[in-house]
């Protein structure tokens, strides 16, 4: 399985058009893994579930705590140094989420940014650090438009989200449906207009997302980790989940641990037993 660095012409693309698009970066075998976890989460929170119709999709959020299966993604050797290249060491996971998109040919597929009111109205110089990214896993195939794609509009990360105006979907001109493979995954800001597209095929599209930002920021989907989470994490994803080392104190959050860069940019340590 290939590590990734950024090159100067990844960088370009990076500052440019405000995603990367990563091959391969997960094995048949982590594929077939994390596909059935997600079949797993669809079963206890949709089908099992009495007022869920059972066609509806699965949307996730804080999926850590359902399966330690979802902690190899939080600092995956295949993506995170990439994570570390674009956003410097002082940094949290700020999210991780199962998604599963049903066939359903009259959705029409929405885009939006990330972060909320607040944030749609931040943007960041073309050479400054990310405030947060996201790391999108496929583990389907997407061979062609129309199937639950990832969209994006390149080059959109440095300009203002059109609010006000007719909605934006995944046929709106300048949108491009990202056709990728399972194993390969998207990272890009939260400035990037982005969203989902119809899908027309015949299968669910599968995709587990991972968001990361810096350490003086609030996370999107948790606030702090039980102890049966942290336990089983090894010191780099306890550092992700907000262990600083020590106990909280004011500003603990806007100067980052001595060991910091250490930490993080160490080898991936084994978990605690």
């Amino acid at each position: 399985m290939p590590k990734h660095k950024l090159n100067r012409s990844a960088r370009e693309q990076w500052a440019i058009d405000g995603f990367l698009i990563m091959k391969g970066v997960l094995s048949r075998t982590q594929i077939k893994r994390f596909s059935s976890e997600v079949d797993r989460l669809q079963r206890k929170y949709v089908v099992r579930n009495p007022d869920v119709q059972n066609s509806s999709g699965l949307d996730r959020r804080n999926i850590l705590p359902e399966s330690p299966i979802f902690h190899e993604l939080i600092d995956h050797p295949a993506t995170f140094q990439t994570v570390l290249d674009l956003m410097g060491p002082h940094i949290q996971l700020s999210m991780a989420e199962a998604i599963l998109r049903p066939p359903d040919p009259d959705f029409k597929g929405y885009i939006h940014t990330d972060g909320g009111q607040a944030l749609r109205h931040i943007r960041v110089t073309e050479t400054s650090w990310p405030i947060q990214l996201k790391i999108q896993y496929f583990l389907t195939d997407v061979s062609r438009q129309n199937m639950g794609n990832f969209t994006l509009f390149p080059g959109s990360h440095l300009r203002p989200y059109p609010e006000g105006d007719a909605p934006i979907n995944a046929h709106t001109p300048g949108a491009v449906q990202v056709c990728a493979n399972a194993g390969d995954a998207a990272i890009f800001p939260h400035s990037l207009w982005h969203g989902v597209s119809p899908n027309k095929s015949r299968r669910a599209r599968k995709t587990l997302i991972y968001g990361y930002g810096q350490l003086c920021f609030r996370t999107f989907d948790f606030d702090g980790h039980s102890a049966d989470v942290m336990k089983q994490c090894t010191p780099r994803q306890r550092r992700l989940l907000g262990d600083l080392g020590s106990d909280w104190r004011p500003g603990a959050y806007f100067y980052s641990p001595a060991d910091q860069e250490k930490v993080m940019k160490g080898p991936r340590r084994r978990k605690r037993i």
